[in-house]
Formats: C-alpha cells, sequence, structure tokens
C-alpha cells in the first residue's frame, strides 16, 4: 500500500483513507438537492480529520439529484441514465469543493469524465500528488462508466491511491441484520468478515466493491455521518463503527 498503517501525530488509526458519502446524506432535512448547512457541516468532518495528518480523498453519490437505476426502472436507457447520475456526482462533488475551501482547506476535484472547465480530469499519479501535499481530493463521476456504482468507484480509488481504510458514512452507526428504524430486534455488527456481508448480502455496499475492497486487503468502516465528531471519532478508534475486514488477517 502507499500509505502506511502507521498513527498519526493526531492519533489516527489511518494515514491515508476514502470517505464515500451517499448523495442523500447532503440532503438534511429536505427531500431533494442540497442543504448549504449540512455540506457545510459534512466538511467540518473532513477539515477535523485532516487536521489529525491524514491524507483524505471523497467520493460522492448522486443519489440526492438523479440515480441511473432509478432512471432506468422508469424506462429510461440504463447507459444513459448512469451517465446522468454521474454528473450529478460532479455537482455534490463542486459544491463540497466550496463548502471546504470556505473553511480553509485546499482541495481538489477530480472527475473521471473530462470536463476541463470545471475540475481537472481523473490521473493516479496526480491525485496521490494532491494527497501528498495535504489537499482533499473529491473523485467525481464515479468510475467514468455506467453499470457501476460510486460504491464500486470509491472501492476502486481507494484501491488505486492505496488507502489503509474505506470509510462508509451511513445514517446509522453500523451494519445490522435488518433495518433498525424497521425492525427494533435487529443486530447491530461490531465486525463482519467481507465473505459474511457477501454470504448475508447484508447490503453494506454492492458486491462488486466488497469483492474490490477484499482483493486489496482494504478494510471497510461504516459509521454514521449524522453523529457530530462521528468521522474523527471513528479515525481514533473511539466511535461506533462496524469494521468490515478479514478477520483472518486482522
Amino acid at each position: 500500500m502507499g500509505a502506511s498503517r502507521n498513527a498519526s501525530a493526531g492519533g489516527a488509526r489511518y494515514r491515508r483513507v476514502l470517505l464515500k458519502i451517499s448523495g442523500e446524506a447532503l440532503m438534511g432535512p429536505g427531500e431533494y438537492g442540497l442543504d448549504a448547512q449540512t455540506v457545510a457541516r459534512v466538511a467540518g468532518e473532513v477539515k477535523s480529520v485532516l487536521a489529525m495528518g491524514v491524507q483524505v480523498a471523497v467520493v460522492i453519490g448522486g443519489g440526492n439529484i438523479f440515480r441511473g437505476v432509478s432512471g432506468a426502472a422508469k424506462g429510461m436507457e440504463r447507459a444513459s441514465a448512469d451517465y446522468m447520475g454521474m454528473l450529478a456526482t460532479v455537482i455534490n462533488a463542486l459544491a463540497m469543493q466550496n463548502a471546504l475551501e470556505q473553511q480553509g482547506v485546499h482541495t481538489r476535484v477530480l472527475s473521471a469524465i473530462p470536463m476541463s472547465t470545471v475540475c481537472e480530469p481523473y490521473i493516479r499519479r496526480r491525485a496521490i500528488r494532491h494527497l501528498e501535499k495535504g489537499r482533499v481530493v473529491v473523485f467525481a463521476a464515479g468510475t467514468g462508466n455506467p453499470f457501476f456504482t460510486t460504491d464500486t468507484a470509491a472501492a476502486l480509488r481507494a484501491s488505486e491511491m492505496g488507502c489503509d481504510a474505506l470509510l462508509k458514512a451511513t445514517k446509522v452507526d453500523g451494519v445490522y441484520s435488518a433495518d433498525p428504524k424497521k425492525d427494533p430486534t435487529a443486530t447491530r455488527y461490531e465486525r463482519l468478515d467481507y465473505l459474511e456481508v457477501l454470504a448475508r448480502d447484508l447490503g453494506v455496499m454492492d458486491a462488486s466493491a466488497i469483492s474490490l475492497a477484499r482483493e486489496n486487503h482494504i478494510p471497510i468502516l461504516v459509521f454514521s455521518i449524522q453523529e457530530p465528531g462521528g468521522f474523527a471519532d471513528v479515525m481514533q478508534g473511539r466511535g461506533r463503527c462496524t469494521i468490515v475486514s478479514d478477520q483472518a488477517r486482522s
């Protein structure tokens, strides 16, 4: 891996991580689009982890604006719908860049679909250089290919960047056997093996993302982005989360 798993000066467990955020997490109390206060709060969470000396990359979904799968379900051709979803992720990435820079954090947006007027094209070595210089890198437009989710894009970019961990930000504090909001008897898991997640179809991330993380031995930490300071707490090993890893190696 390109980044060592030694603790940084700020007490973080990992030196380079990728944070995956759903587009819906940026909606705040709304039902669509972006909530400026929510985006600013999430940017603050990223800034606090960056201050620990951790190198942070980000992938944001586009479901708050357009979901390719939903578009396809309504009769739209799947590839076209997915490209529209990728463009939605660029909008979210630019919003996050703006929020981070308003808080004094140097940020670069790199898009898998070239659009040089608004952001940089994705070039692996350039992205790594940005991270090494202490900049937050926001990867936009998924993998640049239809039929792949932003979860898979997150696992791919984490692998390419040599990240020590993939942080999946959700609305709950880990992985449960069922939706805890619908089933009060749902069991919360502290640790899971990649193969357990796939076998039980727990819906942490899609199967391609889980398999890619497993192949590259990148642990997935699932935590709540709605908990203030949750990202920093998980990075320091004291926050509530579910860790998905190869337990035989850990």
